[in-house]
């Protein structure tokens, strides 16, 4: 059987390289989303809530303005109402606060506190830190290599995954 330059099988098609690499992105996703990291970074953020509350405050800090709880919603790719409950959990710990929408007053944005920027501060600095110390060892130019494709793979997967947003929104072609 032919191998890949990344050791799995060889398809006609030419996606060997991406059917060889999906098992360690998948071993990737669950170490660092079900290991013991993010629990780590949250312990160092000093913050206890659900960690889907913690992803919300998150998305909140670095989207870089407040966000509407709809916005805020379709970033974490969960339902609207589960959205409202954990703004609901960051506001009771003061992680958050609501403030008027200047373009809609009856809307209310989201952002964080101080205390809530600080959290994810810490947070950022914990995984940043540890990730670093992982890749220390590597050369310079396999570190930027890393940082420069993995900015281009999140880039092109959020503009695919736009698309099947627009795809699924839009009307069957040939009418309804």
């Amino acid at each position: 059987m032919d191998t890949s330059p990344l050791g799995g099988p060889k398809h006609a098609d030419g996606q060997d390289g991406v059917l060889a690499v999906m098992p360690r992105l998948a071993q990737l996703s669950n170490a660092v989303s079900r290991g013991r990291l993010v629990q780590h970074a949250m312990d160092a953020a000093g913050v206890t809530v659900e960690r889907p509350a913690f992803s919300v405050l998150l998305t909140l800090h670095f989207a870089g303005k407040p966000l509407r709880v709809k916005e805020i919603a379709e970033k974490v790719q969960v339902v609207q109402p589960h959205a409202t409950r954990q703004v609901q959990q960051l506001e009771r710990r003061g992680l958050v606060r609501r403030i008027g929408d200047p373009d809609d007053g009856r809307v209310s944005l989201i952002e964080p506190t101080d205390d809530g920027a600080r959290a994810a501060d810490r947070y950022a600095h914990t995984l940043i830190g540890w990730f670093t110390g992982v890749v220390a060892h590597w050369p310079e130019q396999d570190r930027d290599d890393l940082g420069r494709l993995l900015t281009r793979l999140a880039d092109d997967v959020t503009a695919q995954l736009a698309h099947l947003d627009d795809d699924t929104a839009a009307p069957p072609a040939g009418g309804a």
